[in-house]
C-alpha cells in the first residue's frame, strides 16, 4: 500500500510532462521518471482535475473565515501544497498530510533537499516532535498510520489540528486501502469531531462486471487489495454511507459524467489535441468506474456540497428499448485461442461461414494486436472455429484494427482503413478473395487471397472507426 503514492506521483508526472496537468513541483517529489500509455495520462487528468475544482471550490466558499485548514488522508508524494501556495490561495489555511511514517520521512528529506520547495514552505524547525517529520508555518506533514485511529486523533491534536474551524479532509484513493470498519470509523469520527467539515473521496467502484474483476485483480496482485467495493460497488451505496456516519450534505458522481458536465468544452478539446488518442471504449470504462463524492456538515445554510452547483443534464424518464429479438445459443466443437478479441470485424462471407479479421485480443497467451484470421463454420447445428490460411500475406494487414469488411459475393471482400496505431491510420484497402468452392464444414480448408487496389482508391481508406456500405449507383454496384 505504501508503493500506491509513489507508483501513483510517477504516473501523475508523466501527465505534467506531456501538458494535461500543469504542476512544476511533481518532478522534485517524484525519484523516477517513466511515460505513461495515453489511456492512463487520461486518467490521472480527469483525477487531478476534479480534486483540483472541490479543493479550490472550498477554499473559496470559506474565504471569509479567517481560518481553515485543509487534512489530506494518505498525501503520498502528492504536489497539491505546493501548487496551492503557488497560487496564492493559502494566504489563512493551515494544510496537514498524513501518510505511514516510511512515506512521510522519504518526503520530509525530498522537500528539505529541493530549494524551490523548501523556500516555499519554509522550515520551522518543528520536526521531529513525536510524528510530525517536518513543519512550516502553513504545513504539517505527519507519519501516522490512517487505519490506526486513536494514534492518528493524537497525532492531528499534537500538531495543532482545530476542530472549531472550516476543515476539509482529503482522501484520494486510500479509504479503499482499509479495512471497512477501519475506514468507516475514520469517516464516522470527521464528521463527530468537527464543528464545519466537508470531505472530498475519489476512488473506485463497480466491482461486479468484467473490467471491475480484472481491476480488483490488478490492485490484488499489487498487494493493495480495493477492500471498500464489496460493501461500498456503487454511488448510491457510497452516499449512503456518507449519510450513516454523521454527515449531512453528500454529492457524488462517476467521471464519465465529471469530464462531460463539468469539464468546458475548450479544455476537452485542449486534452484531445495533446495525444494521439481513439481507446474511447477503455476510456469511458475506467471513467465509470471510478467517482467524486464530496460531503459537508455544520456550514453556513448558503453553504452547498461542492458538487451541486455543476451542470448536470437533465434525463427525461428512462431509456426505452427500440425492440427485440430472440436468439439461440449454439454449442462450439474446437476451442482456439484469438476469438476474444475488440477493435476486430466479422463478417458473414457465405451461408454458416462468417470471417474474423484483426482486432487486438489474446493468442497464445499473450495480448497482442491479431494478425491471424479466424472462421467460424456453423455444421451440423454446432460451431467449428480455426485459423485461415493466408496467400499473398500483405505486411500492411498486420495487426489492424477498427477497419471495415465489406463481402461482395461469396468468393470477393473488400477491406477499407483501419490502423495500427491513433498516429498511424494508412492503411489502405484490400481484396479479400475466396475460393467458389470449398468445403463449408471445415474451417481449415478455407483460404483467402489477399490483393492491393490500385494506388487512386487510397484517400478514401485513410480513416478508422467508419462504415462502408454497398450502394447501387446507375446500375452499378
Amino acid at each position: 500500500v505504501e508503493g500506491t503514492g509513489g507508483s501513483s506521483a510517477v504516473s501523475k508526472c508523466s501527465a505534467a510532462a506531456r501538458g494535461y496537468i500543469q504542476d512544476r513541483f511533481l518532478r522534485h517529489l517524484v525519484g523516477r521518471r517513466r511515460r505513461r500509455a495515453p489511456l492512463v495520462h487520461r486518467g490521472y487528468y480527469i483525477r487531478a482535475r476534479a480534486v483540483d475544482h472541490c479543493v479550490q471550490d472550498f477554499l473559496l466558499k470559506t474565504q471569509s473565515h479567517p481560518r481553515t485548514q485543509i487534512l489530506s488522508l494518505g498525501a503520498g508524494f502528492d504536489s497539491l501544497y505546493f501548487r496551492l501556495k503557488d497560487m496564492g490561495l493559502l494566504h489563512h489555511t493551515l494544510v496537514y498530510e498524513v501518510d505511514f511514517p516510511n512515506v512521510a520521512c522519504q518526503k520530509a528529506t525530498l522537500i528539505r533537499r529541493m530549494k524551490e520547495l523548501s523556500a516555499l514552505v519554509g522550515d520551522t524547525g518543528g520536526e521531529g516532535l513525536g510524528v510530525i517529520t517536518f513543519s512550516g508555518e502553513d504545513y504539517k506533514l505527519l507519519g501516522v498510520d490512517l487505519s490506526e485511529l486513536s494514534e492518528l486523533e493524537r497525532a492531528l491534536e499534537e500538531a495543532g489540528l482545530d476542530n472549531e474551524i472550516p476543515t476539509l479532509f482529503i482522501a484520494e484513493v486510500v479509504l479503499t486501502y482499509m479495512e471497512n470498519s477501519r475506514s468507516d470509523a475514520l469517516v464516522q469520527w470527521a464528521a463527530e469531531h468537527f464543528s464545519q467539515a466537508c470531505f472530498l473521496l475519489y476512488e473506485q467502484m463497480h466491482p461486479e462486471d468484467p473490467f471491475g474483476r480484472v481491476m480488483q485483480q490488478h490492485f490484488s496482485q499489487l498487494n493493495s487489495a480495493l477492500h471498500s467495493l464489496a460493501q461500498y460497488p456503487d454511488c448510491e451505496a457510497q452516499q449512503r454511507r456518507f449519510f450513516e456516519k454523521g454527515w449531512t450534505e453528500c454529492s457524488v458522481m462517476d467521471m464519465n459524467e465529471f469530464f462531460t458536465c463539468c469539464t468546458p468544452e475548450d479544455e476537452q478539446q485542449r486534452v484531445q489535441a495533446l495525444e494521439p488518442f481513439d481507446e474511447y471504449e477503455e476510456w469511458h470504462l475506467k471513467c465509470s468506474h471510478y467517482f467524486v463524492l464530496t460531503a459537508s456538515k455544520g456550514m453556513e445554510p448558503s453553504w452547498t456540497p461542492l458538487l451541486s452547483n455543476m451542470t448536470v443534464p437533465h434525463r427525461d424518464g428512462p431509456v426505452r428499448m427500440a425492440g427485440s429479438t430472440t436468439a439461440a445459443v449454439c454449442a462450439m466443437r474446437s476451442e482456439i485461442s484469438g476469438l476474444r478479441r475488440y477493435g476486430h470485424h466479422s463478417v458473414l462471407i457465405k451461408p454458416n461461414v462468417i470471417l474474423t479479421t484483426g482486432g487486438f485480443g489474446e493468442e497464445d497467451g499473450q495480448h497482442c494486436r491479431m494478425r491471424n484470421f479466424h472462421v467460424l463454420i456453423k455444421h451440423a447445428g454446432y460451431w467449428k472455429a480455426g485459423c485461415v490460411k493466408k496467400e499473398n500475406p500483405d505486411k500492411r494487414w498486420d495487426e489492424r484494427l477498427y477497419h471495415t469488411v465489406s463481402c461482395l459475393s461469396n468468393s470477393l471482400a473488400l477491406v477499407v482503413g483501419g490502423r495500427t496505431s491513433p498516429s498511424s491510420a494508412g492503411l489502405g484497402m484490400l481484396w479479400l478473395k475466396f475460393p467458389e468452392t470449398c468445403n463449408a464444414s471445415d474451417p481449415h480448408d478455407i483460404t483467402v487471397e489477399l490483393v492491393s487496389l490500385q494506388p487512386a482508391a487510397e484517400p478514401a481508406a485513410l480513416r478508422w472507426r467508419h462504415s462502408t456500405t454497398e450502394v447501387i449507383f446507375k446500375g452499378k454496384k
